[in-house]
């Protein structure tokens, strides 16, 4: 893997990728919410059975690890963690002296965001998690859901009639998880962007391309989906962009990184 801007650099290590892939400038006093997708180079983010797997490769999946070894939490919609059947965090050994330096969890905490709390309980991401999984929800969820879930998750209630994203960075945020890696999928990342909550956007681009529909008929899900952005168009500013066999890795940021908390 090479990176091509802001300067040319080859075969970068897991030490560089780190580095670039770091929060500098910590502690701050605000969370910083980054979210990672794969698409293809005209936005699909799935293949025609419908998973992200499809358009990954070996040099995605290393970015991936190393963006969950950084991260202090992943943030989840359940939708994906149905269809890509999510397990909990593994502990990687070679973060372990780095995380507990940072004052981290031995992995990073999932926290997945879901209404209706149609959720599998029985399933090990709940039941045997390194570190205790967190269920975002919100007020209108059926309370007696709401209870299932907390006998062996954290539960955050944020928002009334639905989440309120803003609510849940901020309850991470009180948690001490303040670097917060969103995985998707589609309707989360919409949502993170109509919240303005999002400061970074990571995108993988793997070089092939969808077209307007799948030949088994199935829309072509794009990397984001559902509701629209208030503000419209949103500028954003390419931070660095990295390639490995014709894969582009880009990561692009809404604001600056925060202040160090002094």
């Amino acid at each position: 893997m090479q990176q091509l801007l802001p300067e040319a650099k080859p075969d970068l290590s897991n030490a560089d990728l780190d580095a670039l892939y770091g929060w500098p400038n910590w502690p701050s006093p605000q969370p910083w919410v980054r979210a990672n997708m794969v698409s293809t180079i005209d936005g699909a983010a799935a293949s025609p059975d419908g998973l992200s797997e499809g358009i990954s490769s070996p040099a995605d999946r290393r970015v991936f690890g190393r963006l969950r070894g950084l991260a202090d939490a992943v943030l989840v919609g359940a939708g994906t963690v149905r269809s890509e059947g999510y397990r909990p965090a593994r502990i990687k050994p070679d973060f372990a002296d780095r995380r507990a330096a940072a004052g981290q969890g031995i992995v990073p905490a999932i926290a997945v965001v879901s209404r209706s709390l149609d959720l599998d309980l029985s399933l090990p991401l709940y039941t045997e998690p390194a570190v205790r999984t967190i269920v975002v929800t919100c007020a209108a969820a059926d309370p007696t859901l709401i209870d299932a879930a907390r006998e062996i998750c954290d539960v955050e209630v944020c928002g009334d009639e639905s989440v309120d994203l803003s609510v849940a960075v901020a309850a991470l945020h009180h948690r001490g998880l303040s670097r917060i890696h969103s995985e998707g999928g589609p309707r989360l990342l919409a949502d993170l962007v109509a919240a303005e909550v999002l400061d970074e956007l990571l995108l993988t681009f793997s070089p092939t391309v969808a077209g307007g529909s799948f030949p088994n008929g199935a829309d072509v899900p794009r990397i984001l989906a559902g509701i629209s952005n208030p503000s419209g168009l949103r500028a954003v500013r390419l931070h660095h962009l990295l390639e490995e066999d014709s894969i582009l890795f880009a990561s692009y940021r809404f604001r600056p990184l925060p202040e160090q908390n002094l």
